[in-house]
């Protein structure tokens, strides 16, 4: 009886079915027309059967998926319906590609990304405790989520109405100012399920995400940072606050975090695994201090990309080349941990360098001593264009993803 609901009326399928049936009766008779005639008058006419069935095959077919899709996906029917087989069929071939990090430069790299492949798998730092992210996590006991919601939202199919919601941030209000709608969103529902492994998984369904976002641990982490003066600094807000002495090394609270089995698989599986870009010491390198991503890493035998900032950050990389970048990521890891470095080398505009001079940032260096320094370490380095400059210095998605993909198929 389920079946033949098929044929109810009302169902929108019917017509389309007759049509596609008549369809292949005309296809029929005349393929039947040019085996048995011999006129070519009658060839001329059977052509034309075939060609006029073949049409009423394809509309047939078109109007049963825009009936079903209107049912299965009522805002999607037209304009992204190739999109989302396109994705299915064809990017779920791509790559593994696994990408460590956090803050917006990781999110960067994942808005372009997601159209070359849809095996992508995010690890995420969980050491933040500034913002609407540090503010939740101190009122509700959860690990913070802004930087899982920025990834979330780079890697969804939704990037208009719900990707704004998510960004979306409260600029009125006692309790609700200055929180994002995508943090209080995701902590109502890590409450609800009582997991936040699981409030990701859920909120990935809602934005229709192509990949996956995986916190680093679901241990609550706080980042410690040892200067070189010998103080040190609790927290990963006050790692930006408090400049001054250079960072030596920094650390996680407690030391023997566990990595989520969901991260160890996907490194396992991945065919290149990038870092960054983000904050290097506060959001690429606290990663690598959970030994179960480190040494997961360095056994990998995928391709190991390290792509450096553009520009320096004013109390944690001052002054940094790319090659410092690098050397900070393996004197906090182990050798072999990078392949290769995507070093920016596109000019910076008088007026923004200006603009990044009053806040003491800088764009990171490249000389003959960092060129000479990976060729001894045997890292390649690959110089490319690749940073945006509408207002801001920033990687640009598409140019980045193009670098890194130029690797993988080199």
């Amino acid at each position: 009886m389920r079946k033949l609901k098929w044929l109810y009326p009302g169902m929108l399928v019917k017509r389309w079915i007759s049509l596609s049936v008549f369809g292949i009766v005309m296809i029929s008779m005349g393929f039947v027309i040019v085996i048995s005639e011999r006129s070519p008058e009658n060839k001329a006419l059977a052509g034309l059967i075939i060609t006029l069935g073949i049409m009423c095959m394809i509309f047939a077919v078109k109007r049963i998926l825009r009936s079903l899709m209107t049912v299965l996906a009522p805002r999607e029917i037209d304009s992204t319906l190739v999109d989302k087989i396109y994705a299915k069929r064809i990017l779920e071939k791509g790559p593994k590609i696994v990408v460590v990090g956090g803050g917006t430069g990781l999110s960067t790299l994942l808005t372009g990304l997601k159209h070359r492949t849809s095996n992508i798998a995010a690890i995420v730092t969980v050491a933040d405790d500034g913002g609407s992210s540090g503010r939740l996590r101190e009122e509700f006991d959860i690990l913070p989520p802004g930087d899982i919601r920025n990834c979330l939202v780079a890697l969804s199919d939704s990037e208009d109405l719900l990707g704004a919601l998510f960004q979306f941030r409260f600029s009125e209000g006692k309790e609700l100012k200055d929180h994002n709608f995508g943090n209080l969103f995701i902590t109502a529902l890590s409450k609800v399920t009582g997991d936040f492994a699981r409030a990701i998984r859920e909120s990935s369904k809602v934005l229709a995400i192509r990949g996956d976002v995986f916190p680093a641990t679901l241990q609550k982490v706080k980042l410690v940072a040892k200067r070189e003066d010998g103080r040190e600094i609790i927290g990963e807000s006050r790692v930006h606050e408090e400049k001054g002495s250079p960072i030596d090394r920094i650390g996680l609270i407690p030391g023997d975090c566990r990595a989520t089995p969901e991260s160890i698989k996907a490194i396992r599986a991945a065919d290149m695994i990038i870092l960054g870009p983000g904050s290097l010491y506060t959001s690429v390198i606290p990663n690598l201090l959970i030994k179960g991503i480190r040494d997961e890493i360095v056994r990998s035998r995928a391709i190991k990309v390290y792509i450096c900032n553009v520009m320096t950050e004013a109390g944690e990389t001052d002054n940094y080349s790319i090659s410092d970048h690098v050397r900070a990521i393996i004197k906090h890891t182990s050798p072999g941990i990078v392949d290769y470095c995507i070093g920016n080398v596109m000019h910076i505009p008088p007026r923004l360098y200006e603009q990044y001079q009053l806040k003491e940032q800088y764009p990171v260096r490249l000389d003959e001593k960092d060129e000479k320094w990976f060729r001894q370490e045997r890292i390649t380095l690959v110089k490319a264009q690749v940073a945006g400059m509408k207002g801001f210095v920033r990687h640009d998605p598409v140019k980045l993803t193009d670098a890194a993909m130029s690797i993988f198929n080199a």
